[in-house]
């Protein structure tokens, strides 16, 4: 590669990370019509909008299977292969899984350096290392965009599965990771970005969700995980809240932000995924009287993550344990709200109450 001029892979693509994702939207009318597979085993399948598919193989043994893949959200080729591959792992641990193997994903242009390439698949397998999953193979195809990823394969026990659908009303809300990411990496690609926001961006992007997820299932009072990626944090919320039939109310002024997301924001450093998000999830959500919330903090909780944390639902005896545990272990974790009751989609009232 030419080291005077190198590349900048964000000015490759349109969209970068999960931003590049289709609309929550537009997916769920493609799904909602496909008609379902009857299969015992199939335990949980992708009509409940979870992070990842489980298949049952066997008494007390299940696969569960996720595939990732997007543009570059940042510059440098390694780190963008090691985003990619904690990105993809992540829909593993979200459902209380352990990955074996995993197969690349790559979309290439035909007249880009196959260094790059090279450097891209190198970062992935460092984060897979990392982890102890094996990549066992992939595919490739020719891409004037740039897109890489993984499919990747773990088990289950079938009686150990968290989705979206747990969460009871009572329970607190945690998250593992700061938000931002989205609007930093978009500012990054702007020229709009300082070198320290990125940095924690990326950080925060290639921290493994392993260390979570394991501390996280250890608590029995814990009855819902999901992971805060390309719908952002009221996306997946609104997910949540309909799979489980329950309304939660988050604490703004609670939710971690990565330091740099707020000046990113009112850089106008806007992704089109997060304009997305906003029309997918904002009509269920509604703020409470007396809890005026800035616009810059508002458009944040609409932000696509990508390699995000943890939104985990836990019974209040066992929230202030399951916390301190995660800071222990060195990670950013936070008390974002609770779920405060019953949620009837058709009832008029909203899924998600914002102080």
């Amino acid at each position: 590669m030419d080291q005077a001029q190198p590349v900048r892979l964000t000015q490759q693509v349109k969209a970068g990370g999960c931003a590049s994702k289709l609309p929550a939207e537009s997916l769920r009318r493609v799904l909602s019509g496909l008609p379902r597979q009857a299969d015992p085993d199939l335990l949980v399948g992708f009509d409940t909008s979870d992070d990842a598919g489980i298949y049952r193989i066997g008494p007390g043994m299940a696969l569960v299977q996720t595939v990732d893949f997007f543009t570059p959200l940042v510059d440098d080729p390694f780190t963008f292969g090691q985003i990619a591959a904690t990105n993809a792992l992540s829909d593993v641990y979200a459902m209380g899984g352990r990955p074996l193997t995993a197969l690349a994903i790559v979309c290439f242009p035909p007249d880009a350096a196959l260094e790059i390439l090279e450097q891209i698949m190198r970062g992935g397998l460092s984060k897979m290392t990392e982890t102890r999953c094996i990549v066992v193979g992939g595919h490739s195809v020719r891409d004037a965009e740039m897109k890489f990823g993984y499919a990747v394969t773990g088990v289950i026990d079938p009686e150990r599965i968290y989705t979206n659908a747990g969460a009871i009303p009572g329970d607190i809300l945690i998250l593992t990771k700061p938000i931002g990411t989205g609007v930093i990496t978009t500012a990054l690609k702007q020229g709009k970005s300082e070198p320290a926001w990125v940095e924690r961006a990326v950080r925060s992007m290639t921290t493994l969700n392993s260390t979570a997820s394991a501390i996280a299932i250890a608590f029995s009072g814990v009855h819902a995980i999901t992971d805060i990626t390309g719908f952002g944090l009221m996306g997946h919320c609104r997910e949540m809240a309909f799979g489980s039939g329950v309304t939660l109310e988050i604490e703004t002024d609670r939710v971690p932000l990565i330091d740099g997301a707020l000046d990113a924001v009112n850089a106008g450093a806007i992704p089109g995924g997060l304009l997305a998000n906003r029309d997918f999830a904002e009509c269920v959500v509604a703020e409470c009287p007396g809890s005026p919330i800035p616009d810059d903090l508002r458009a944040l909780l609409y932000d696509p993550q990508t390699s995000g944390g943890l939104l985990i639902s836990v019974a209040v005896e066992d929230a202030p344990t399951l916390l301190a545990d995660l800071l222990n272990a060195g990670l950013p974790a936070a008390t974002i709200g609770r779920i405060s009751g019953a949620f009837t989609p058709d009832a008029g009232a909203p899924a998600i109450l914002l102080r």
